[in-house]
């Protein structure tokens, strides 16, 4: 036990050196199963990886020794990030494909951000994630088309749009709990997909076409990304963009659940009566879930408009929405690096698995039930909340 309580408080320079080493060796393994082709290469990499959370279940000084490790160091840890995430595109070089996958990555990791403020936080499903992932992409793009408003305009005005619809699937879904809520939320999830679909001023089943690349000073995302004389492709300006965002989400995730909020919405996930008992305003909390996450929905339904060019009622169905959820409770429920992970997992093991062809969703789910089996409350479940004090 003694020796376990050491493990866990490491020094700062052991805990600078761990923080570095490990995000290097994530980003090693991040490389690998993009770069590999093979299925049986990438059924290899998942089994080192299952081992790996394997003995993070067996042996959970590992996980506290890392966590208190990042803690010492936050400053190291976070310029690595920022490193590895900046290098990442030089490191793939001219490979189109790997870049897309990691725009969508990021793009779904912002979105089970979103979604875990209902899920994670409040234990509130919510099945219309993906209906305010559309109307945001569906508001920016009619902007861009119809009044060639600028990209960086049209930002804000899809979030207005999509909170404004967050706020109005909120506030009749109070009105039901647990099973009857979840489907109020796929109800308003299958509407909007099919308004979309038979509107004709959206396109309806054919959908928009020609959504004009955003420009920032002078440089249009449609171009290569030049840099200290190194030619990136231009899906680099999307990737860089994409990270951008979910910068934006973590910081906005981090901060909301150390706010009052934050506390607020784990009040509710625990015991709605006992919360509503203590004061706080159940209802209100209920719609701002839904609004937040509505909110940031529509920033990376934006981006992925303008990214891709084109869009249809087909790219937000209700499985959209179904997969972001299983993204966040294959992650970790109200743990954001868990989420995040859960997102890229997900997002790039339906495309490396194309090797088995006809059984690969049989393959991908067998995954997903096998990691789920090791971590039962997923991949990195919640912890205590901390109240200052030195590691």
């Amino acid at each position: 036990m003694q020796g376990s309580a050491s493990l866990a408080a490491p020094g700062k320079v052991a805990a600078a050196v761990f923080a570095i080493a490990s995000q290097l060796c994530g980003a090693a393994f991040l490389y690998l199963i993009l770069k590999v082709d093979g299925g049986w290469q990438v059924v290899g990499l998942l089994a080192l990886l299952g081992f790996g959370f394997y003995l993070l279940e067996r042996l959970p000084w590992i996980g506290d020794y890392a966590l208190a490790s990042f803690a010492r160091a936050p400053l190291v840890a976070m310029a690595t990030a920022a490193v590895i995430v900046v290098a990442f595109p030089f490191v793939v070089g001219s490979n189109t494909y790997m870049l897309h996958l990691l725009i969508v990555a990021q793009l779904y990791a912002v979105l089970a951000l979103a979604l875990n403020f209902q899920l994670g936080s409040a234990n509130i499903p919510n099945f219309a994630t993906g209906a305010s992932y559309g109307i945001g992409a569906y508001v920016s793009a009619l902007l861009a088309i119809n009044f060639g408003i600028s990209f960086w305009l049209t930002l804000p005005v899809a979030a207005l749009a999509a909170t404004l619809f967050g706020f109005i699937i909120g506030i009749p879904s109070m009105r039901t709990r647990d099973t009857y809520l979840a489907l109020v939320t796929i109800a308003f999830g299958v509407v909007v997909q099919q308004l979309l679909n038979n509107f004709s001023w959206t396109g309806g089943p054919n959908g928009l076409v020609g959504i004009p690349a955003p420009s920032l000073f002078g440089h249009s995302f449609a171009d290569p990304l030049v840099i200290f004389g190194w030619k990136l492709p231009s899906q680099a300006n999307f990737y860089y963009l994409a990270a951008a965002l979910v910068v934006v989400a973590i910081v906005t995730a981090h901060r909301l659940h150390g706010s009052r909020i934050g506390l607020a919405w784990n009040a509710l996930r625990a015991d709605e009566i006992a919360a509503k008992a203590q004061g706080i305003n159940v209802a209100w909390f209920k719609v701002l879930a839904f609004a937040v996450d509505a909110f940031l929905a529509a920033f990376a339904g934006t981006i992925y408009a303008f990214y891709v060019s084109y869009i249809s009622p087909d790219n937000f169905t209700f499985l959209v929405s179904v997969t972001i959820m299983t993204m966040v409770i294959v992650g970790g429920m109200d743990n954001i690096f868990g989420v995040i992970v859960g997102a890229f997992m997900l997002t790039i093991l339906p495309e490396k698995l194309r090797a088995f062809a006809d059984y690969r969703l049989l393959f991908f789910g067998v995954v997903i039930i096998g990691f789920l089996m090791i971590r039962p409350q997923g991949l990195f479940p919640q912890r205590m909340r901390r109240y200052g004090g030195d590691l």
